[in-house]
């Protein structure tokens, strides 16, 4: 049971090794490793030696780590790209509506969160980084495909463009750490 795994909501787990010396054979350019488990339903497995579900799916597969590198800094640069149109957004609506100061009997009263909030707000994105967002994604289809060269590029982004969704995008191709992303993010 100090094994057990209980997902409630729907989850990916996405886990990079860098092996030191293993490598796929044939092989002359460095590869990771990427591991991955996702559930379609939520579990809960109290006994990891007499489970099975077909509600749990996991594998892996070998990819080259320039690629996720060089993903990685463009979905970094997407995330700065989203960041500036939401703070663009936030700077006009707040130009629109009218000032108002403290009075000098009012205080301004700051409650720290117990968890930073990412932002979930849906981002509307100009042409440029709408394009931005579709090369990344195109990348990631790629990247993930059993037959790269038979990806064809994305002609629209499947889900919310969120500086969330975009965060995460980007903790997924991070080779120095995993993450796991539920159905809520």
């Amino acid at each position: 049971e100090s094994r057990a795994a209980n997902a409630s909501n729907k989850e990916i787990n996405i886990q990079w090794y860098i092996p030191s010396l293993a490598k796929p054979s044939n092989d002359t350019e460095t590869k990771v490793l990427l591991l991955y488990a996702y559930n379609t339903k939520p579990v809960k497995i109290s006994n990891i030696k007499i489970f099975s579900s077909m509600s749990i799916f996991s594998g892996h597969l070998w990819i080259p780590l320039a690629r996720v590198i060089s993903l990685r800094e463009k979905l970094s640069n997407l995330k700065q790209q989203v960041e500036m149109l939401m703070q663009s957004s936030k700077t006009l609506s707040s130009a629109s509506e009218p000032t108002r100061f403290l009075a000098e009997s009012e205080t301004l009263k700051i409650i720290p969160s117990k968890k930073p909030q990412m932002n979930v707000a849906k981002v509307h994105l100009d042409e440029k980084t709408e394009e931005m967002a579709k090369s990344c994604l195109s990348e990631v289809k790629a990247l993930l495909s059993v037959v790269p060269a038979l990806s064809l590029p994305l002609t629209e982004i499947p889900f919310d463009v969120t500086l969330q969704s975009i965060a995460s995008l980007e903790d997924m191709f991070d080779p120095a750490s995993g993450c796991i992303i539920t159905e809520e993010s």
